[in-house]
């Protein structure tokens, strides 16, 4: 479904499109030509659009015009002004200081043995020279239209270029899409639309996410604009209008009136759903070919978007299947169900305090939930037992780390979370188990959960032991340095719990154990009952 409608300006209330002048600079100390040429280039329109002259009396003048107007196409300048070669020295400026490769640059001068034209041509990076007696009106015209077709031409070109890196930077990652990522990808392919299609620079690309209630029944987010709509976050009226409108078009599939004339609309649609919409100000000279284009590229936008929610949804059931099988776990042993949920909120904290990027802090500490999923397999008379564990119950409790290693082996997705559950028992010198993996041939994960792991479990109550002091388990942190732990995690982790960073943490253990003591001597308990 495509929606397009030419609308005419009247008493109902609709515009026309808004239509910005070409902006030409006119550089000259000689008010008599400064006037000529306002008069020669009195009605000139090309593309639809009237130029707009801006007068410079000096090269001074004029670099305070270029510092107001970023946006300048053109500009016809003279060379001798405040100095015999100010003229030259302008375009040294605007080449070299302001780096401009983009405004077109004629020389005019009514001195050409001053200034050579082949040696102005050779030296300075300009792309024109002209006598100013030979600037007749229908030269200046012809001039001045070749200027702004170059200016045209190469903003269409770079629109194209950046559009496009932006698309080929992102794409590699669409399917490991973010929030961020998925805008960027938006916000290339309009370009691309404006610059292929040599459109305006008014348009906006916006999802409707998904029929979500909200006050006034739909939740919109703008995902990529342009010229008028280059600020997503702001909420000006007409802005709001038009999200307004199109939101009823795609809807209804019926066109509002109070849209500008030109304007497009088209649905981002995957089969019979809608998932938003491209808004574009366009004129009315579209070929047929230009119109396809916007729509093929509408398309990709929807695929694109479509994929992000398909992403999404499985991100979900991710954590959806990690809570459940976490639930799992803690109803098997309600003691240690709290300290789930406390593992997860150490490990994101300690994953960032080593470096780790947020997600990836985030997938650890999703990850760390699992850790004891095993212990479903357990006897509740080993998990609960109150005292120390015969060499037999210690061999039959170190399954857990199999067992939850067979569960999870099941799902590829919860491969991370797979890592845990085998691993982190293992220990920094080989004498961990079930593996009796050394140094880094752990996992990383698993090393980080080892840490938080024991610490949680010394401050905490168990059916063996009563809660430590944090002192006291900071203690035997350290003292587990270089033989348990990893030695840079274990240090960053105590730096952690000695700037009070894990403090709100190890209060929410003592608040469920009811108590905190100095109880070094229940650290065979700890070691014993695989915490």
């Amino acid at each position: 479904m495509k929606i397009v409608r030419k609308l005419k300006t009247g008493a109902d209330g609709t515009v026309g499109p808004r239509v910005l002048p070409w902006k030409v600079m006119v550089v000259d100390d000689e008010p008599d030509v400064l006037r000529l040429t306002a008069l020669n280039l009195r009605g000139f329109v090309f593309g639809d659009r009237p130029i707009e002259l801006l007068e410079a009396r000096s090269a001074e003048e004029a670099k305070q015009l270029l510092s107001e107007h970023s946006d300048i196409a053109m500009a016809l300048v003279d060379v001798v002004m405040e100095s015999d070669d100010a003229g030259l020295k302008l375009v040294e400026y605007i080449r070299k200081d302001l780096k401009n490769l983009m405004i077109r640059l004629v020389i005019r001068t009514g001195q050409p043995g001053v200034a050579p034209e082949r040696y102005v041509i050779d030296h300075f990076d300009i792309d024109d020279y002209k006598d100013k007696t030979e600037l007749t009106a229908q030269r200046l015209y012809t001039t001045v239209r070749n200027a702004l077709k170059g200016y045209h031409d190469l903003q269409t070109i770079e629109l194209n270029r950046l559009g496009l890196s932006r698309i080929l930077d992102v794409t590699p990652d669409l399917y490991n899409l973010h929030r961020n990522k998925l805008e960027d990808y938006f916000q290339g392919v309009l370009m691309q639309l404006i610059g292929i299609c040599k459109l305006g620079k008014s348009g906006l690309i916006s999802t409707i996410d998904g029929l979500v209630a909200t006050v006034d029944g739909e939740d919109i987010h703008i995902r990529a604009g342009a010229g008028d709509f280059d600020t997503l976050n702001g909420g000006d009226t007409r802005r709001q209008e038009i999200v307004r409108l199109c939101s009823q078009a795609v809807i209804t599939h019926e066109m509002p009136d109070r849209l500008r004339n030109g304007a497009m609309v088209l649905p981002l649609q995957v089969g019979g759903s809608v998932l938003g919409f491209v808004y574009l100000e366009v004129g009315d000279k579209l070929s047929a070919s230009d119109r396809e284009l916007i729509q093929i590229m509408a398309n990709q936008c929807a695929a694109a978007l479509d994929n992000f929610r398909l992403h999404h949804s499985l991100e979900e059931s991710y954590d959806e299947a990690i809570d459940m099988l976490g639930h799992v776990a803690e109803f098997k042993d309600s003691a240690t169900g709290t300290h789930i949920r406390r593992i997860q909120a150490y490990t994101h904290r300690l994953a960032l305090a080593m470096g780790c990027t947020g997600g990836e802090a985030l997938a650890y500490a999703k990850a760390s939930r699992l850790h004891d999923v095993g212990k479903v397999g357990i006897p509740d008379s080993i998990l609960r037992k109150p005292g120390p564990l015969t060499d037999d119950e210690f061999a039959h409790i170190q399954r857990h780390t199999l067992i939850g290693d067979a569960v999870l082996k099941r799902s590829p997705s919860l491969a991370m979370a797979r890592l845990v559950a085998r691993s982190h028992h293992e220990k920094w010198n080989g004498k961990g188990y079930p593996d009796g993996l050394t140094g880094d041939a752990i996992p990383f994960v698993a090393r980080l959960v080892a840490v938080v792991d024991v610490f949680d479990a010394l401050v905490s109550v168990r059916p063996y032991k009563g809660a430590w002091q944090k002192d006291a388990a900071l203690a035997q942190i350290r003292e587990g340095i270089g033989s348990h732990f990893d030695p840079a995690i274990a240090e960053t982790f105590a730096n952690l719990i000695e700037k009070g960073d894990m403090d709100d943490l190890i209060m929410a253990a003592i608040q469920v154990s009811g108590r905190s003591e100095p109880c070094p001597e229940d650290s065979a308990f700890v070691t014993a009952s695989g915490h």
